[in-house]
């Protein structure tokens, strides 16, 4: 009976102090007295919306400062637009640290999404898309054999006064582009490199007619390219004005 009277008091004992602590770490209890008061944003914020930002932390945050869910309050400001990577910390007495990675966009990946500068894909769904941005295309996996195809043909085309407004490679492993004069230049599954290094050599004296205009190049040919053309739009006439001087 001694032993068991003992068992219950040591039970007893330990619960008086572990369901305040339990208690504490839920925000059952204390939360108004140890409040998280300041939310500090690190990070230059161009395109995450701050009011979106605060409202996002701001149900972790009334939790007080030791039921905080970090965790949960991370993933979800990670899941906000324009957002790359968020890192959420507490520091005593009563602040919440966010800091916000943004993406930086490099490119259009196919139509709903963007490439970031880091190669990381999210969703163009929320965010105001900025102009002028090159459209890629591919299979997810090839992310990165697609960015160095566009680098390249860049600059081969640098020196012809050409650049490249899209490049896709499709799920056949066929590469075609689309020049910022809007020529098509399809390239094929093999060689992609050489034959745009022969193509970009030649394009000076291709488009060196004034009276037409390349609008494709086909080269998946061994000794040369198949190209369509299209007649130059004429310039119109500037209006004849008589003028009669006074006698």
């Amino acid at each position: 009976m001694n032993a068991l009277l003992r068992i219950l008091a040591w039970t007893l004992a330990v619960a008086l102090v572990v369901l305040p602590v339990v208690a504490l770490l839920n925000g059952w209890v204390a939360s108004e007295r140890w409040p998280l008061r300041t939310l500090r944003v690190q990070g230059s914020l161009h395109n995450v919306d701050e009011s979106q930002l605060r409202a996002t932390v701001l149900p972790y945050a009334q939790r007080g400062f030791f039921a905080v869910d970090l965790e949960a309050a991370q993933n979800a400001v990670a899941r906000l637009p324009w957002v790359e990577r968020a890192e959420v910390r507490k520091h005593w007495p009563d602040v919440l640290e966010v800091q916000v990675v943004e993406h930086r966009p490099f490119a259009r990946w196919g139509s709903d999404r963007l490439l970031s500068e880091h190669g990381r894909l999210f969703p163009v769904k929320g965010i105001r898309v900025p102009a002028k941005l090159p459209e890629l295309a591919g299979p997810d996996a090839r992310v990165q054999d697609v960015v160095a195809l566009y680098n390249e043909s860049r600059a081969l085309f640098a020196s012809t006064g050409h650049d490249v407004r899209s490049l896709k490679l499709d799920a056949r492993g066929s590469w075609s582009l689309v020049l910022n004069d809007g020529t098509e230049v399809v390239v094929g599954r093999s060689d992609a490199r050489p034959r745009l290094g022969r193509f970009a050599r030649l394009l000076p004296q291709l488009t060196a007619q004034p009276q037409r205009l390349l609008r494709r190049a086909d080269l998946r040919y061994t000794n040369g390219f198949a190209l369509q053309w299209v007649d130059a739009p004429k310039a119109a006439a500037a209006p004849v004005t008589n003028s009669q001087g006074n006698t």
